[in-house]
């Protein structure tokens, strides 16, 4: 892997610090001297990096008054977006979000995939349901979003539409960390293998509309459990 340079180093730490917090939107970051001094690097490799965090959207210069932290809405990176999400401190709207980005695409993907989905893939489906009450069973909560992982994805490639798996695989770290941190629950591993379930018996049905309405039912949960069992306790 070829090393990054001066000038992606210093940006990524600067975003390190905006996702940590430590730059919230709307706070002014600091000046070229200060960032020159601090990362032992010229003022041109620190106005180089500001630009490459201005063009993504995460940085807006205001002549004569300083360099602003945008709101993560306007971030035109998909890449920081996701690190924000992964990282950052106040990730309670983020993780709302991208539950529904997923019941956008999953849903739909759902439906693609009713009518393409082979025997052995339904087979695998319910495989993948019996590993998860296994590892639920037996505390296993690695092995429990192993399973989860793997269920979802099968369903995404099934649907037959390559747009839809090159989407969501640079998700794929934050929706590990997102399921290890929901499913530690035991509620929620019941909630999920029941819906599961429903979907892999929707999709051996062959059923478009019967496959997406399983799918949605299940981000329906997955995001009313979000909300009773995660985001509650962070708000008491």
């Amino acid at each position: 892997m070829a090393r990054k340079s001066l000038v992606g180093v210093v940006a990524d730490e600067l975003l390190d610090r905006i996702i940590a917090g430590e730059f919230p939107p709307g706070a002014v970051v600091p000046g070229e001297l200060e960032l020159s001094a601090r990362h032992e690097v010229s003022r041109m490799t620190v106005r180089e990096a500001m630009k490459t965090l201005e063009a993504q959207r995460i940085l807006s210069v205001e002549r004569g008054r300083g360099t602003y932290v945008n709101p993560l809405n306007r971030w035109a990176s998909l890449e920081a977006v996701l690190r924000a999400a992964a990282e950052g401190k106040n990730d309670a709207s983020a993780a709302i979000q991208l539950i529904e980005l997923r019941r956008m695409l999953e849903s739909g993907a759902c439906e693609l995939a009713a009518g393409k989905i082979g025997d052995a893939e339904i087979q695998d489906l319910h495989g993948y349901v019996e590993s998860m009450r296994l590892a639920h069973e037996g505390n296993d909560l690695a092995a429990f979003v192993e399973a989860d992982l793997a269920f979802h994805d099968l369903i995404l490639q099934a649907s037959g539409n390559v747009f839809v798996a090159v989407l969501f695989e640079p998700l794929q770290r934050v929706l590990q960390k997102r399921r290890t941190e929901t499913s530690r629950v035991p509620d929620i591993q019941e909630h999920a293998i029941g819906h599961h379930q429903s979907i892999a018996e929707a999709l051996a049905s062959r059923e478009p509309h019967r496959a997406r309405d399983a799918m949605d039912a299940h981000m329906q949960q997955t995001l009313d459990d979000l909300k009773t069992y995660v985001l509650a306790d962070r708000s008491d």
